[in-house]
């Protein structure tokens, strides 16, 4: 299963299209803000930001001139308020911005915002980014097609996001996975395979380990593990399919040699099969909105047209269905494999009734 594959150096940054815009405005996406990026940009100062071990996590933590701090905090709390809560200012009294972290790290460059609860210390973060076309296709399709729901907010050039709550993948591969129990591990490679298909459905790609988390549920006399991505940049991007199976990557190795290790054959194809129909299931529940965001996607640009014509000839090549070979785009690819699993689907469920 596991043989490593390369991603493009650098992939651009596709602007947010009027018809995505519109998109976004009709199901409450779209937003009025009070603050940009390019705002956040303004900082004055920064000092770098270490972990428990001081080890470097490639974070710096910002400072702004006190003309620019008082009016940011003030806006960024309101965010929160847009983000979490009904917009309102009654909230903001209770709210303090206790730090505002910068990455210069992959594509989209964020900040990341830690805001406290006054009253009792609970905080909680929300992150800043410049709004990609791409990532903003990949958060919706995880909302519909996943088991997780996305909460996020655009405005112009500016993406709004949610925290993502879980352990970083590569941190649990290299510190928990090894002390997880037989029955564990098992249950984990279930979770790789259903994770590495449902990338792979939706055309999420770089799903290396430090681009999802891993979540444990206590339940019962048990834990249980998901993963879920909280990386996006690489959606229906690249022209290799192999980079939308997270089994390629050599930062998964581990997850990849303990499938092998945990489950048979059968079940690998069973589990498979699994998440592919809890995805049809999901494409008939989001018929309408589903369609909506791919009828943006199908018009825009998102990709190279080197990239569209190497991965149809792929994914036809996987799966036979001639329908690939005529796309001229990526969102008719992704339109396609939707086709493509709801159908198959459809066709198994109607010869059972």
């Amino acid at each position: 299963m596991e043989d490593d594959v390369k991603i493009s150096k650098r992939k651009p940054s596709y602007p947010v299209s009027s018809e995505l815009d519109s998109y976004l405005s009709n199901y409450r996406r779209n937003i009025n803000l009070p603050i940009f990026y390019e705002d956040l940009l303004r900082f004055q100062g920064s000092v770098i930001v270490y972990d428990d071990n001081d080890e470097d996590t490639l974070w710096i933590r910002v400072y702004y001139s006190d003309s620019d701090r008082d009016e940011i905090d003030n806006s960024l709390k309101k965010v929160y308020s847009y983000l979490v809560s009904d917009g309102g200012d009654w909230i903001l009294k209770y709210l303090n911005v206790d730090a505002i972290d910068y990455c210069t790290f992959g594509n989209s460059k964020p900040f990341r915002i830690k805001v406290r609860n006054i009253l009792n210390d609970n905080f909680t973060y929300f992150y800043v980014k410049k709004a990609d076309a791409s990532r903003i296709y990949g958060l919706e399709l995880e909302h519909m097609l996943s088991p997780y729901n996305l909460n996020f907010l655009v405005c112009r050039d500016t993406l709004i996001e949610e925290h993502i709550a879980g352990i970083p993948g590569d941190e649990f591969i290299k510190n928990s996975l090894k002390d997880r129990s037989s029955s564990e591990k098992a249950q984990i490679a279930k979770e790789f395979i259903k994770f590495n298909e449902r990338c792979t459905i939706t055309l999420l790609g770089d799903m290396r380990s430090y681009n999802y988390v891993i979540i444990p549920i206590h339940d019962f006399d048990q834990v249980i593990f998901k993963i879920r991505a909280i990386d996006f940049d690489q959606q229906s991007y690249e022209g290799n399919l192999k980079i939308y199976m997270p089994q390629f990557f050599k930062e998964n190795y581990k997850m990849v040699k303990m499938v092998q290790d945990k489950i048979q054959e059968e079940s690998i194809e069973q589990y498979k099969i699994e998440e592919r129909s809890i995805v049809a299931k999901r494409i008939i529940s989001y018929k309408d909105r589903l369609n909506a965001l791919l009828d943006c996607m199908e018009s825009d640009e998102i990709s190279t047209q080197n990239h569209i014509d190497r991965l149809k000839e792929e994914i036809y090549n996987y799966s036979h269905d001639k329908n690939f070979r005529s796309c001229k785009s990526m969102g008719e690819i992704v339109k396609n494999i939707l086709i493509f699993v709801k159908r198959n689907y459809e066709n198994v469920s109607t010869k059972r009734l």
